[in-house]
């Protein structure tokens, strides 16, 4: 993997929050620009929240998330798995993007892994970091579990929850907490109890917060999955994960 020196456009000065500064994060790996973003807080950081996106790539949902976390103190991170200049206009397109990497597990790891030497290249950025994600960016929180990434905690939001052949979580060295709603017709309960059975196994802190009637994309505003109760559970849960990580 060859992961070349990041640039935050602006500086951190493109853009002002009440609460961050905040702007673009580009960076580059075997050959691929990636552009994520970051939300500085305005004072000393409590740690890095590293944000990976669903299936539609970064966009206004992630931007705001990172935003969130800056604004509860916490740098925050969206991290690009998809490259730059993906086009990303439909389903298919989406259902490319992410089938790509589902396929190569070790290209899917290398990008992730490319995002987080990034993150953690930045001035004033904490070293001590929780990979977050929604949907797909949720399957690939717990991808990063299973691969021991070095870091200090995995949130998936209604991530898909099946392990791979071939995985396990035996290199999983930091707790894992799993957002989920009862109703999610992709991963269902079956798939949560079997995960928590294997995290138990592998002797992983983990933790489960299940939203009862939540389907799945709930923590995202306009879809038909929309749940604002179940979103506001979620994220009280996530600032409650992060308060005992960091």
């Amino acid at each position: 993997m060859q992961t070349k020196s990041l640039s935050v456009l602006g500086a951190f000065g493109v853009m002002a929050t009440s609460a961050a500064l905040a702007a673009p994060l580009e960076y580059t790996h075997d050959g691929t620009v990636f552009e994520g973003y970051v939300a500085m807080p305005e004072g000393p950081a409590r740690g890095t929240v590293l944000i990976i996106h669903d299936w539609d790539g970064v966009n206004d949902h992630e931007i705001a998330r990172a935003r969130a976390m800056a604004e509860a103190g916490y740098v925050g991170i969206a991290l690009d798995l998809f490259g730059r200049d993906a086009v990303l206009e439909g389903f298919e397109d989406y259902r490319r993007e992410t089938g790509a990497l589902y396929a190569d597990r070790a290209e899917f790891r290398a990008r992730m892994q490319a995002g987080i030497e990034a993150a953690a290249a930045l001035q004033d950025v904490p070293g001590e970091m929780v990979l977050t994600g929604y949907c797909f960016g949720g399957a690939a929180a717990l991808e990063g579990a299973r691969a021991g990434m070095d870091l200090a905690g995995f949130v998936s939001f209604h991530g898909g929850l099946g392990t791979p052949e071939g995985q396990d979580y035996s290199a999983t060295a930091a707790p894992v907490l799993v957002l989920h709603g009862s109703a999610d017709p992709v991963s269902g309960m079956a798939d949560l109890a079997a995960l928590m059975d294997e995290l138990q196994e592998a002797g992983v802190p983990h933790t489960a917060r299940i939203f009862g009637g939540a389907r799945h994309s709930f923590t995202v505003e306009g879809s038909n999955d929309w749940d604002p109760q179940a979103n506001a559970g979620a994220e009280a849960a996530l600032l409650e994960f992060l308060d005992q990580t960091f």
